[in-house]
């Protein structure tokens, strides 16, 4: 059974006020719509959505790797610092026994970025090459990387209360390093690409990305 979309049917819902627009005439990705009742204009699609959403996602990727590869903490036991990465640090919470600490730092640093990274290249392939299928599901995980984003700040918090907590005085202390600023940007740019990114183009067939995409390379 063949669904339409509103833009397939000559409307469009305005963010602002939820109203919606029927449009008199077909109109392209580029020109913006006033809403008829609170005036406000807004695209029927977002603008170039594909193209900013995987440059942020690439960003966020290129964050991603000093942000595993520097230390995310430096230990300091008698004035001499012990610098661990994210990996390292796992595995240290690992051989003390703090397994619920490892848990959350390797679900908060690796797993919840890599997913919402690799979520959101898949869902610009499938927009991108017109292939339709089961958009109901792509737009609940869309709506489920969007809901990781904020939670990727986890481990940040983990370690802000490690270096709150685990001072011992002169003897041990505990400081953030330089990993820390690059998965804050991982976490920001993953989640201005899932902004950028329309979910509404899942639910366009087929020829409607093509002449989409057409008009974006104008």
């Amino acid at each position: 059974m063949s669904i339409n979309t509103a833009k397939e049917n000559n409307l469009a819902l305005c963010p602002e006020c939820h109203k919606l627009n029927h449009l008199l005439a077909e109109v392209t990705s580029k020109k913006k719509i006033q809403c008829v009742r609170c005036h406000a204009f807004f695209y029927q699609r977002k603008p170039h959505s594909l193209q900013y959403t995987l440059a942020w996602n690439t960003a966020a990727l290129i964050a991603f790797i000093p942000a595993n590869l520097y230390p995310i903490m430096i230990i300091y036991s008698l004035g001499i610092g012990d610098p661990a990465t994210i990996l390292s640090g796992i595995g240290q919470f690992i051989d003390q026994g703090l397994y619920p600490i490892a848990a959350i730092i390797f679900t908060a640093s690796i797993i919840v970025p890599l997913i919402k990274i690799i979520g959101l290249y898949l869902l610009v392939y499938r927009v991108h090459t017109g292939v339709r299928l089961r958009p109901i599901k792509h737009t609940k995980f869309y709506h489920a990387l969007e809901f990781l984003g904020p939670w990727s700040m986890l481990d940040v918090f983990v370690v802000a209360l490690l270096v709150a907590v685990v001072q011992l005085g002169f003897v041990t202390s505990v400081a953030a390093g330089p990993a820390i600023n690059y998965f804050t940007l991982t976490v920001i740019f993953t989640m201005i690409a899932a902004n950028s990114f329309d979910p509404r183009l899942l639910w366009d067939k087929k020829q409607t990305i093509e002449s989409f995409k057409e008009e974006n390379d104008k």
